[in-house]
Order: C-alpha cells, then structure tokens, then sequence
C-alpha cells in the first residue's frame, strides 16, 4: 500500500496563493494607461498575441510543479505485504583452529592430498550455507583468538572472513581456552537454551590465558553447548626421493588432544567428533545440522519502496516545459516587434 512519510507537507498547498494575496505587487495597481483594445497592436506586428492565450496554462503548469513538489516533500513510500524472517532461534558461533598445523597436506582428495584448512573452509561453508535463519559467528583462533565476525544473518560474509583468512595468521601455537572464552563472552548475553558453539582443532592447547577445562565449566553456566571436532589424518606418508610411495609413515595428528577436547563436549552437554578425512568431516557437520533448533518469536519484516524521486522528476519536468514555453514566448515576440 501506499503511506506518506510526512503528509503534513501538503499544508503548505495554499502557501504561493497566501503569498500572492499578502506581498505588495505593482502589477495588481491600476494602470497608467488603459487601453480598450490590442487589436491595433496586433495588426501592426501581424501577429496575434500568445502570452494571453497561454497564461491559463502556464498557471496550471504552476500549480501542478507545486502539488508534485509537495508530494515529494510528502516522501511517498509503497510498502509490501508483511513477511516472516526465516527464524530458527540458534545462536551459532564457530571457531576454527588457523594455526600454522593446519597447513599439513593431509587430507586426500581424488588422489590428491590437500591443506586441511582448505578442506574446512569448504565443508563449513557448506555447512552455514544451509543455516537460513541462524546467526552465525566466527572466532579464529592461532596463538590468540580473535572475533572475526559477530553473530549475524548474513551467511555470505561468514563466510567470506572464513575463506579468505590465511594459515597462521592468528600465531603458531593453539590458544582452545582463549578461544572458547571469546566466544562464551559473545554468547552469553543471548537467551538462554538457544547457543552452541563448535569448535575445530588439530592440537592442543598450548598457550593462552584460560585453561580450556575452566572455559568449558563457564559455558556450561551459560547453558552453552560446545561441540568439539579434533581433524587429521590418523597416518600419512612423508613425501620420499621417489615421492609418497617411498617415504616412511607418520603420525600427523600426534599433537591433537583428544582427552581435552572430549571433556569439554561432556562438561557442556555436547559431543566430540574426530574428523580422519573429508568425507568423516562432512558426515560430522550434517549431524550437527541436525541440531534441533529452539523456538524464537518470529521476525516480522516489511519491504518498503521509497516513490519520492518520481514526484520530484516530474515537478522538474513541468518547470522545464514552463520555462521552454516563456522562452518561446518571448523569441516569437521578438521575431515579431522587429518585422514590425
């Protein structure tokens, strides 16, 4: 429908009449001279006269420019029906481990192994991508943590801060404790019963100003869940003089503390997954996405459309053709006194 921002603009309709009825003006005097008849005039120039013809015009053209001023002074606006926002009432926050670990090259894909940064940064974006409705934070996290982005609907900019942050950007070393207190410090002044918190690592915690286990007992006064996923290949084959066929195997997930982790899961009410492969990763994530949401009061919004700028343009509009007429005007009358 549509609805005026400020419809007390047409009070002012009336103000150029109140103006011409109230300033002094020489032209309403009488006239000096009075002359009964301009046909004599009109004969010697041997052109009838337009501006007498057009003043009714140019008075309407006038009043018209006024009314389509004020109604965009007015600020018209149509505004849509009502619609729900998709709203499932779960306040996710995501944490990530970007550590200098996480560029181990050992996640196999079609044969090929990759970065395992690279690989979560491709299964969480999938992940949020379905999550319309949840606002979605994320804490990266090296040797300090960091909030990369606040709880927000908007999916695609999560995102974008995820893929583009690069391996080591935050330390070296593993700060779990920092990072779960960040994000307990964001969830906190949430409603209760609606927040959870997932957190991915491949090591341990090694630096940092909170104990993991101590951050794990504040979340669960703050009824948050923590969901704790450890990644890395359990063996890979170091790269030898004839490639990965001749190396010897290793442990790549040595440094992963999988004890720590599962304590947190248990102390908050969630669950610890161990993420070998892509694949298990994947797997990992769809189960949390199942994650039955908590019901919040509906969002309602109305998409509104501004109108102001039509109104405005045609005002424009008919001040140009009013002033393209006086100009004609006024050259066919002069084209007229020299003939004459």
């Amino acid at each position: 429908m549509l609805e005026w921002v400020w419809p007390y603009a047409f009070v002012a309709l009336p103000l150029p009449w109140l103006v011409w009825r109230m300033v002094p003006s020489t032209t309403r005097q009488a006239p000096a001279l009075v002359v009964p008849s301009l046909e004599a005039f009109t004969a010697i120039s041997g052109q009838h006269s337009k501006s007498t013809d057009s003043r009714p015009w140019r008075l309407l053209g006038l009043l018209l420019a006024w009314l389509l001023l004020l109604a965009a002074l007015a600020r018209p606006q149509f505004i849509d029906e009502p619609v729900n926002l998709p709203t499932t009432g779960r306040d996710l926050m995501l944490a990530v481990d970007i550590s200098g670990s996480m560029a181990t090259e050992d996640m196999e894909i079609n044969g090929d192994f990759v970065e395992r940064l690279v690989v979560v940064k491709a299964v969480i974006s999938n992940f949020t991508a379905d999550r319309i409705g949840d606002r979605i934070g994320l804490v990266l996290f090296g040797s300090n943590a960091y909030l990369q982005a606040p709880l927000t609907f908007d999916v695609k900019s999560v995102n974008r801060l995820l893929v583009e942050a690069p391996v080591g950007i935050a330390g070296g070393k593993t700060a779990i404790g920092d990072a779960i207190g960040l994000a307990v410090k964001r969830l906190r002044l949430r409603p209760q019963d609606e927040k959870v918190l997932i957190l991915l690592t491949d090591g341990a915690n090694n630096v940092g100003e909170v104990e993991p286990k101590v951050a794990a007992e504040l979340a669960a006064r703050d009824n948050i869940r923590i969901y704790t996923i450890g990644v890395g290949a359990d063996e890979m084959r170091m790269p030898g003089l004839l490639g990965r066929i001749s190396g010897r195997m290793t442990n790549p997930s040595a440094d992963l503390d999988e004890e720590t982790l599962r304590a947190i899961a248990n102390t908050t009410g969630g669950r610890y997954f161990r993420a070998k492969d892509p694949s298990t990763l994947v797997g990992i994530y769809e189960l949390i996405d199942t994650l039955e949401p908590v019901e919040q009061e509906t969002e309602i919004f109305r998409p509104t459309q501004t109108l102001y700028h039509w109104p405005l343009a045609a005002s424009l509009l008919v001040w140009v053709l009013i002033l393209l007429g006086d100009w004609i005007g006024r050259s066919r009358l002069s084209l007229g006194t020299k003939h004459a």
